[in-house]
């Protein structure tokens, strides 16, 4: 997003050397915005500090080189760091819970939308828009760092470890239950196969549900616009999964006219339905802020006065401050249905389900060996 808030705070903020949780020999966990990595956290060390905020950091699991015989370093902006999480112990996932999966030797951010039974849950992923099964041991509750403190806060004192119970370095093991998703997995299925009772349903999106005329939403895998939902209509239906839209707040180039574009059933989606929460939302829930012409998720950080709320954007790591008018309650559209993952909540079954994530799926991606943005050749 463009504009910068006044109240944006950084995780960079400085401090007193000895309360820093990023000197070096500190071990934290490292997010990119890579091709690949996005929604991902790593676990690292800090190697050492450089000027203009940025750190030297060595990964623990992600190597240099196809031998895996180098691990890692890059050069990182101090906002891309965070400490390690607190591990909790007894934990009981629910359907809904905001979560962290530990996949590819990395933490994968995504929601609960099923329990599987016998403390397994199917987990998606917003930004790959892929349905995954996981253990709970390979799960942790997700939680922001920001303003030094995590959220939301911890219920109880909890130790820091740099890895979660259970789930060994990738280095000495491939990960024991979450195995490649282009692999024959019992139990792990994709967003195509755990809805099988569901026919012809491309057929239905084609022909029925995204017909000329649909108002619908349309995200982005642009630079600048991930994570916003953007309104139109579609204008034609060019089959094979694709549509012509026209946009009704984006301009041509020459702003003569409403921008067209052609997408494809990824990033397609019906207008989500009112859910009547008579515009109060409260501290920490998910929500959609309307910026810049386009629907933004973020995470309610602070409830004012009049109305008015700061939310707290996770893709900038910006908090902007809002009307009530300007806000609507976070949904998802997985397996035919809108869900509301903060309340945990379904609204409106629609018929529609999305069709298998493609190959270029973000968690189908190794992360071994990764080839960094910016690579250290002599530290």
């Amino acid at each position: 997003m463009a504009p910068k808030s006044k109240v944006a705070k950084s995780s960079a903020t400085a401090s007193p050397a000895a309360s820093d949780p990023f000197r070096p020999g500190s071990a934290v966990e490292v997010s990119s915005d890579d091709e690949g990595f996005r929604g991902s956290l790593y676990t690292a060390k800090v190697v050492r500090r450089l000027p203009d905020d940025r750190v030297v950091i060595e990964y623990d699991s992600l190597m240099a080189n196809e031998s895996g015989s180098k691990p890692l370093r890059e050069v990182l902006k101090l906002h891309q760091l965070r400490p390690l999480p607190p591990v909790e112990t007894g934990r009981e996932f629910k359907f809904g819970d905001e979560v962290d999966a530990y996949h590819n030797d990395g933490w994968w951010e995504g929601h609960i939308t099923q329990e599987c039974g016998d403390g397994r849950f199917a987990v998606y992923f917003r930004v790959s828009r892929e349905q995954i099964e996981f253990g709970k041991e390979e799960l942790r509750l997700h939680r922001e760092w920001f303003d030094q403190k995590w959220v939301p806060p911890l219920e109880e004192e909890q130790e820091k470890v740099s890895l979660t119970p259970n789930v060994k370095s990738a280095a000495e093991i491939a990960m024991p239950a979450v195995k490649s998703a282009e692999t024959a997995i019992p139990n792990v299925k994709s967003t195509k196969t755990m809805t099988p009772d569901l026919k012809a349903a491309e057929t239905v999106t084609e022909k029925e549900r995204f017909s000329v005329g649909t108002p619908v939403e349309v995200s982005s895998d642009e630079e600048g616009f991930q994570g916003a939902w953007f309104s139109a209509t579609v204008v034609q239906v060019m089959g094979q999964g694709k549509f012509l839209v026209e946009y009704q707040s984006l301009l041509a180039d020459d702003d003569s006219k409403p921008l067209r574009e052609e997408v494809d059933n990824h990033h397609i989606r019906p207008r989500p339905p009112q859910t009547g929460v008579n515009g109060q939302f409260s501290q920490l829930e998910e929500v959609d802020a309307l910026h810049n012409d386009g629907w933004w998720v973020g995470v309610v950080s602070e409830v004012l006065d009049d109305s008015r709320y700061v939310v707290f954007f996770r893709s900038s790591n910006e908090e902007l401050e809002f009307q009530n008018s300007q806000l609507r309650k976070h949904q998802e559209w997985i397996d035919g249905k809108w869900i509301t993952t903060s309340k945990a909540e379904t609204v409106g079954g629609m018929g529609h389900v999305p069709s298998a994530p493609n190959d270029e799926g973000l968690l189908r991606r190794s992360s071994r060996p990764r080839v960094p943005s910016k690579r250290l050749k002599e530290l």
